[in-house]
């Protein structure tokens, strides 16, 4: 949240220009071709190309008379690919012919490290080449080229691996064993013994894809409180699939099904309160606070330092605020909002308090510094509002399912462990910006090929990782760029369909960077709250009340929505958040007011 000006986050820059690879020596002459149609001479015959991406034209080629083209859309890379059989401990040589923008060719799987090589620009063909050395267990590799998001065609001709033909590999036998560990109200563990010659793994609820693991656990998440659940899993490596394992079933407890952190109301209004700063809005007493507020986050509790996690917080010097209130008065207030059903939580972070837990030293000290906090002012929880470059992904962390990133991964376990603390009633909520949690259908982290912004999504594995903690997640829909929607549109911020395309975004869930493979689950709508700014000075993106009812309408109704539509009703969409309870008393209660008039029903 900005303090003094609104902070417009920029999309651009999520790509990096690079060189190509250096051309190799080529390989022995002992070696065989192991590209099938790799001249694309037969079509797409034993190619695979993502979202029917893919296509053959006789003009322009590189060499026969056939090329491939691939066409990026939206989420899709166009990524076009084959395995082939290798030998393990071999030398081999990938090379081939591209035309376009930001062209990628690679090998996967290598048991090593994984070869690519990519060209910014090649306005006409031009020669990709690298080479691999497979694993001591590797007999398949996958060959692959794609494009670049939101960028044109892209041509390829003569693909070629070049090194020595490896033993037919054969189809895995069915898994034995699955079982349905441990569950939570809306996630359930499961488990397998590994299958010899299997290289992933594919899992089945109620006899539907649920994803894939290239472990031998998965949890399932997004789940029904109280549900029984039927799953399978599946073994797979590049000669195809094994029949499905014997079915278990998995039953979801009913514990927090619904409401963690306590009571709110069924629509609720949440607001952030400037209680250790002043700004133009003007200070506001805790007793002040109007009753139509339901959750009041204090703005802010901040670090010592960036890297330090010892998290401090105090009320706005009088110097700044001349009309603040004495402690004593400030934790009364506390107390008497509490008893009038208001939750209180310590905001911690905002534009200026940048909180990297990059240690454990520094998770454990966010831990105890946030508990004093919570024990001396009486408070019901947490928001976490880490903006700027708080989270971040390290290279290579690719799956916010098992994230390895020390910021994300110390970040969870603190609000796990103050979570153990405090028990059920532990209100947790959470304010990203949208290019930390909407952008990840796009864009996750520097991306498999290095380059983009690291930032991208990292809010996604902590909110996935706490999601049968949490409370509330209000997106800032406000400060942003224009953000794709799950209609593969562009979306900009200051109308309805900005609100209703994020938050459709949420409810629904996302594939993350476009991998089917790694969905980022639905969110209950009781969890989530739509983020907005109380006035045109709060900002960029002030919405209107009438455009906030029309979101609202959409979500809860199926009415007012434009041209974008929704994946579904969500008539228990908790509510609102804005910044701030400062702003919207300075705007007369406008937004407030709004919010109390609203006819949910």
């Amino acid at each position: 949240m900005d303090r003094t000006r609104p902070l417009t986050l920029l999309l651009a820059g999520v790509l990096a220009a690079g060189g190509l690879v250096a051309l190799t020596p080529l390989a022995q002459a002992a070696d065989t071709e192991l590209a099938r149609n790799g001249g694309f001479e037969s079509g797409l015959d034993g190619w695979s190309c993502t979202a029917g991406s893919g296509a053959v034209v006789s003009s322009p080629v590189h060499g026969g008379t056939k090329a491939l083209q691939a066409t990026p859309a939206g989420s899709d890379n166009a990524k076009c690919s084959q395995t082939v059989t290798v030998k393990p401990n071999s030398s081999y040589t990938l090379s081939g012919w591209v035309r376009g923008s930001y062209v990628y060719l690679g090998a996967s799987g290598t048991g090593t490290t994984d070869a690519t090589a990519w060209t910014q620009s090649a306005p006409d063909w031009q020669r990709l080449t690298t080479t691999f050395t497979t694993g001591a267990s590797t007999n398949s590799v996958t060959l692959s080229t794609h494009g670049w998001y939101g960028t044109g065609a892209y041509l390829a001709d003569d693909l070629s691996l070049i090194g020595p033909g490896g033993d037919p590999v054969q189809i895995p036998a069915t898994p034995t064993g699955l079982t349905a560990g441990s569950a939570t109200s809306s996630s359930i563990t499961l488990g397998w013994p590994a299958v010899p010659g299997a290289t992933s793994y594919k899992l089945y609820k109620d006899g539907a894809a649920l994803g894939t693991a290239t472990g031998t656990s998965y949890t399932a998440t997004g789940l029904a409180a109280a549900t029984a659940y039927s799953f399978q899993v599946s073994a797979v490596n590049s000669a195809g699939e094994s029949a499905k394992s014997t079915a278990v079933t998995g039953t979801t407890t009913s514990g927090g099904g619904g409401n963690p952190g306590g009571q709110l109301p069924a629509h609720a209004l949440v607001g952030y309160l400037h209680a250790s700063f002043a700004n133009g809005s003007g200070y506001t007493r805790m007793a002040d606070v109007p009753d139509s507020w339901d959750v009041i986050n204090l703005a802010f509790g901040e670090p010592t330092s960036v890297t330090s996690g010892d998290i401090r917080f105090s009320l706005c010097p009088a110097t700044a605020c001349p009309t603040v209130e004495s402690l004593a008065d400030f934790k009364a207030a506390i107390k008497a909002k509490q008893a009038a059903g208001k939750k209180v939580l310590i905001s911690i972070g905002g534009q200026n308090g940048q909180v990297q837990l990059s240690t454990t030293a520094a998770r454990d000290t966010f831990v105890s510094s946030v508990s004093k906090i919570i024990d001396e002012y009486g408070l019901d929880g947490l928001d976490i509002d880490f903006e700027g470059h708080s989270l971040s992904l390290q290279t290579g962390d690719t799956d916010f399912r098992n994230p390895t990133s020390p910021v994300v991964v110390n970040l969870i376990a603190a609000v796990k462990t103050l979570k153990a603390k405090y028990g059920a009633n532990f209100v947790l909520t959470m304010a990203p910006e949208t290019f930390f949690v909407q952008l990840g259908y796009q864009y996750y982290g520097s991306g498999p090929w290095g380059g983009q912004d690291p930032r991208a999504g990292a809010y996604l594995p902590v909110i996935h990782a706490l999601r049968d903690d949490l409370t509330l997640l209000h997106v800032q829909d406000y400060n942003s760029g224009s953000i794709m929607g799950l209609d593969n549109q562009y979306h900009s911020m200051g109308g309805a369909d900005f609100h209703i395309a994020m938050t459709d975004m949420l409810l629904t869930g996302f594939p993350v960077a476009g991998n089917t493979d790694r969905v980022f689950p639905a969110l209950r709508p009781d969890q989530v709250a739509i983020g907005l700014p109380a006035s045109t000075q709060a900002g960029n993106g002030h919405t209107t009340p009438a455009e906030v009812n029309k979101a609202l309408n959409c979500l809860t109704r199926k009415t007012d929505c434009g041209t974008y539509q929704t994946h579904g009703t969500w008539p228990a969409l908790r509510g609102l958040m804005t910044w701030s309870i400062n702003w919207d008393r300075y705007n007369q209660g406008e937004f407030s007011r709004n919010f109390d008039a609203y006819n949910w029903s």
